[in-house]
């Protein structure tokens, strides 16, 4: 079994499937292989984490962890038969990208005894006693983000990691991406607000795009488009003009217009993943394929599921 064999992509505890994964999985790790109460695993800051989980080829949930706002990794289940299988360590790694893609000095967790090798492998030192906590033996770990850590660490590669803590950071971004972009473009967006993808600099970088040559395309997964349309938004003037290479669909399962989180993905490895559309904090690269790849996933299917965008065949779209 390969790395390739599952994949890591960020979920939200608001949709109920994504929701019920996080707590089956944890059910079976925590409360029925290692006997904790289900009213501690239960702690009532799920709400406020971030969450990631990891599926294998078939959709299945094999892992899981997540961010606190008090900047502690937890909840990190991983099924036994994929125990050594590297999805602990990718799951890991995405909470710690997370974390500095926030700007925060360190992150802190928890570690059950036997795992403390598993996390100073990846950089984290131990920093208190041993205490129990469920009946489970554990030491506090932490790590600094802001300078290597000390003890040995994977050789990483320069993703390009881009601020977005703040609407000024993730227009910015959502800027440098779309300089960065060659060809083609995906955008998933629940709505889309007036003050994205609405200034000159980034019309003219998406016009430079969909006229870029052969192969050019920008595709776009919109929940209301007819919204667009009536708040006579730019963006929908500019694939009126080039509706050719700017395509427009609209998710219509129930599971997909759930979906709260926003995206961007260049051809070249550059992402912006926002959880809550609306609320200007997420993550983004401008070279990391690793990264962007469960979130292209993401668009690729919901795309294949959702339907031309009716509302917008005025402008034939």
């Amino acid at each position: 079994m390969r790395l390739q064999h599952f994949h890591v992509a960020a979920v939200e505890w608001s949709r109920d499937d994504e929701r019920t994964a996080l707590l089956d999985l944890r059910h079976t790790v925590f409360i029925q292989e290692q006997g904790v109460p289900e009213s501690r695993e239960r702690d009532g800051l799920d709400d406020a984490c971030w969450h990631v989980l990891a599926r294998d080829d078939a959709g299945r949930p094999v892992g899981c962890g997540r961010l606190t706002p008090a900047h502690k990794i937890g909840r990190m289940a991983v099924l036994p038969p994929w125990r050594g299988q590297g999805v602990g360590k990718a799951l890991l790694r995405e909470l710690i990208a997370r974390a500095r893609s926030l700007g925060w000095p360190e992150v802190a967790l928890d570690a059950q005894v036997g795992a403390i090798g598993f996390y100073e492998r990846e950089g984290f030192q131990v920093c208190g006693e041993e205490f129990e906590d469920a009946g489970l033996a554990h030491r506090r770990m932490r790590m600094a983000l802001s300078r290597l850590a000390t003890g040995p660490r994977p050789v990483q590669h320069d993703t390009g990691a881009l601020p977005v803590g703040s609407r000024i950071e993730a227009a910015a971004a959502r800027l440098q991406l779309l300089r960065d972009t060659r060809h083609r473009l995906s955008i998933y967006l629940p709505a889309l607000s007036r003050d994205s993808y609405a200034s000159a600099e980034e019309l003219d970088e998406l016009r430079r795009i969909a006229v870029s040559g052969r192969g050019a395309g920008i595709r776009i997964l919109l929940h209301d488009p007819a919204a667009a349309l009536r708040g006579e938004h730019r963006l929908v003037g500019l694939a009126q003009r080039l509706s050719s290479t700017i395509l427009v669909r609209m998710p219509v399962e129930e599971a997909d217009l759930a979906c709260i989180s926003a995206s961007l993905l260049n051809d070249v490895g550059g992402y912006l993943f926002l959880p809550e559309a609306d609320r200007a904090q997420g993550r983004a690269a401008r070279n990391d394929r690793a990264g962007q790849a469960p979130l292209q996933q993401h668009f690729d299917e919901v795309w294949e599921r959702a339907e031309r965008a009716s509302a917008l065949q005025t402008l034939d779209i």
